[in-house]
């Protein structure tokens, strides 16, 4: 038995925490010699947490800080960490977090060969807040309040992918229905970028009921439909817009996410297309 494998809890921290302060005091990078001797590969699963798996998610996990986090794998092989990764082990160093440096093989298994980029990280469960919790504003409050609704996802990457348009996007909230939708695992988190960490998603199990108190209020409740044909008549209660001629005045819920790009236009903050382009690319995986 090796001296690693008989290090746990508490010591595993304090080790890995006395070896980073003293490559800081000297001046070197984090990640460097030190780090490359913390190899373990009989990593002990730990059960009712969740493995986070991707740069993003996990660096935007730590910096929310709504998890609590057991361990943060960092794959072994390189003698020292840059950028967003020796942020990680700063950050991890900061909170007391033990940090350990598996070999690919086994994050890949540990993972079920999802993409990690080298990156994994234990956590507690991430869970929608009750909509109560989403907090009362009036149309008077701001008119370009924007929450995006969700009914009936289950597909988690294509949870993720809205997600992760919503946050870039600057969607103030986001309300899914409790039921016969996606929860918020790892796989839609990695699909986000990570927008699943940093955003705020709440639920409800009447979203019908949801939708009628918020149009009671003053909100605009805005869906989509096709685009309709020359003969089919339109209906008198319900018009129809197009979406680059939707006037944006008031606060505004939108049922799924198809007009997210031609709405949030309006708004002045909007990224260009460059800065669009430049947001929504994930990290590339380390070679």
């Amino acid at each position: 038995m090796t001296l690693l494998s008989t290090i746990r809890g508490a010591t595993w921290g304090r080790l890995v925490t006395r070896h980073f302060s003293h490559a800081a005091r000297r001046g070197e990078r984090p990640g460097g010699e030190e780090l490359s001797r913390l190899l373990l590969d009989d990593l002990v699963p730990t059960s009712r947490l969740e493995l986070l798996f991707g740069l993003s998610p996990c660096l935007l996990a730590l910096r929310a800080a709504r998890r609590s986090v057991a361990r943060l794998l960092l794959q072994a092989g390189k003698a020292g960490l840059q950028g967003e990764r020796a942020e990680l082990l700063r950050m991890a160093e900061a909170r007391d977090i033990p940090v350990l440096r598996p070999r690919r093989q086994k994050l890949d298994t540990m993972c079920r060969y999802q993409v990690h980029q080298g990156v994994c990280m234990e956590v507690s469960p991430l869970r929608p807040r009750p909509w109560s919790e989403a907090g009362e504003a009036s149309p008077g409050d701001d008119p370009q309040q924007l929450w995006l609704v969700l009914e009936g996802i289950q597909d988690p990457r294509n949870f993720g992918a809205v997600l992760r348009s919503a946050h870039f996007l600057g969607v103030d909230k986001v309300i899914t229905s409790r039921r016969n939708s996606c929860p918020l695992t790892p796989v839609v988190s990695k699909a986000s970028a990570g927008a699943m960490e940093v955003m705020d998603v709440f639920s409800t199990d009447d979203l019908t009921g949801f939708l009628q108190t918020k149009a009671q209020q003053g909100w605009l409740v805005a869906g989509t439909v096709g685009c309709p044909r020359a003969e089919d008549p339109q209906s008198s209660e319900i018009p129809i817009t197009s979406c680059l001629e939707f006037p944006w005045d008031r606060p505004t819920l939108l049922v799924l996410g198809i007009l997210l790009h031609s709405i949030c236009s309006q708004w002045k903050g909007f990224p260009t297309e460059g800065e669009r382009r430049q947001l929504l690319q994930d990290p590339q995986e380390p070679v």
